[in-house]
């Protein structure tokens, strides 16, 4: 029930782009199509499901106060030569997504081109895109008791993400054919959606699990 509980309240409650802004500038970039969309969309979603765990295993068995007790008792909090790594947290947690970004990037590459042209710039640039860095951040803060629990919020963070993209994808390509005013068309009008659907997914903050 724990990861169910996780797993919703990271798509609606705490959603990466409507609760907390993160990743807004690939959101507002690609989310003209529909197509391109779901494919960023896809790739966050394996991103967070592979680096939000490997960063788990990496905060407590290496860089937390004592994590290292597993190699010697030694290296333990009650040890006398304890070790406290966690001043490296921000590089390895960008290390790891850095990597699995670049694996990313050359199977979308090598096996879907017309989709890694449509995305162009914007999928290297999952490495610095502030809701894949924000997963481990949360990840770390919140202090989860397990990796299933970890990884149940990386795959709820990620459908929130996707959820979020291919939805503004649906409504620009709608609003095109609409009657917006002049200085409101393009991102004016995005902002103003955004903001609206960020007041709507407000209402999921009183569920209950």
């Amino acid at each position: 029930m724990e990861l169910v509980n996780i797993f919703v309240k990271s798509i609606f409650v705490d959603n990466m782009i409507f609760a907390y802004f993160l990743g807004m500038c690939s959101y507002l970039a690609v989310s003209k199509t529909v197509k391109t969309a779901f494919g960023l969309g896809m790739a966050v979603i394996f991103v967070l499901l592979v680096t939000v765990p490997v960063n788990y295993l990496l905060e407590n068995y290496v860089l937390k106060e004592g994590a290292l007790v597993w190699l010697n008792p030694e290296y333990g909090i009650n040890g006398s030569q304890t070790l406290d790594l966690s001043f490296l947290s921000f590089i390895m947690f960008i290390a790891v997504v850095a990597a699995i970004v670049q694996l990313v990037e050359m199977i979308v590459e090598k096996f879907l081109p017309a989709l890694y042209g449509s995305l162009g710039i914007f999928l290297p640039l999952i490495a610095v895109n502030c809701s894949i860095l924000g997963g481990a951040l949360f990840m770390q803060e919140r202090q989860y008791a397990s990796i299933a629990e970890a990884t149940s919020f990386a795959l709820g963070s990620g459908v929130g993400w996707f959820l979020a993209i291919v939805a503004i994808a649906a409504i620009r390509e709608k609003v095109r054919y609409s009657n917006v005013p002049a200085p409101l068309r393009g991102l004016g009008i995005t902002f103003i959606i955004t903001g609206l659907m960020g007041i709507a997914f407000m209402s999921f903050m009183g569920i209950e699990l």
